[in-house]
C-alpha cells in the first residue's frame, strides 16, 4: 500500500530499508508469492517524539514495527487475496523461528510461545495507543484488521 511517493517531510517516513518506489513493492509481494522470501520480519525502533521529530533527513532511523506489522500484512495481503492466512503465519512465525534455531510454538513437546489474534476486530492504527514509548509509524491513520489480545511465552500469559 504504501511507496516513495507518500514519504512526508516528518520523521516518522525515515525508516531503513526506506520506502521505495511501486515497482519494488510490487516485486516484493511477486517475491512473496512465488517463495522468493521465505519470511517476513519488523524492527521495531522506539525512538522519542525528539528524535524522531527533526523532519526527515535529522531524525533518527526507523519506525515502531512490532505492533503495526502483522495487522497490516493481514489486512492488505490475507484479506485482500495475496495470500493465506496460513502463508502469513509461515512467514511471519514458523521459518523465523526455523531459520534462528528458536525453539518454542505450539507443536507437541515446545514451549507453547503463541499468539492470539481476534482477526474480525477492526481498527486504526493510531500511535497513542501503542504499548511501545515509541510512537513514530507511517501507518497512523490506516484501517486495518486482527488485532492481538494475547500472547503466551512458555504457556504462560504475558499480554
Amino acid at each position: 500500500v504504501m511507496n516513495d511517493s507518500m514519504l512526508q517531510e516528518h520523521g516518522r517516513f525515515k525508516m531503513n530499508p526506506p520506502l521505495r518506489g511501486r515497482e519494488d513493492r510490487l516485486a516484493l509481494i511477486e517475491g512473496i508469492k512465488d517463495g522468493t522470501i521465505d519470511m517476513i520480519a519488523t524492527d521495531h525502533a522506539p525512538h522519542s517524539a525528539e528524535e524522531k521529530g527533526r523532519g526527515l533527513e535529522k531524525s533518527m532511523m526507523g519506525v515502531v514495527g512490532i505492533e503495526t506489522a502483522f495487522p497490516l500484512m493481514y489486512t492488505y495481503f490475507v484479506e485482500t487475496g495475496v495470500i493465506t492466512l496460513e502463508k502469513l503465519r509461515e512467514l511471519m512465525s514458523i521459518s523465523p523461528r526455523k531459520r534462528f534455531g528458536i525453539c518454542g510454538g505450539t507443536d507437541e513437546g515446545q514451549s507453547a510461545d503463541f499468539t492470539v489474534v481476534d482477526l474480525d476486530a477492526e481498527y486504526t492504527i493510531n500511535p497513542d495507543e501503542f504499548y511501545s514509548m515509541g510512537k513514530a509509524t507511517p501507518f497512523e491513520g490506516y484501517k486495518v484488521k486482527g488485532k492481538i489480545v494475547h500472547t503466551y511465552i512458555g504457556g504462560k500469559e504475558i499480554f
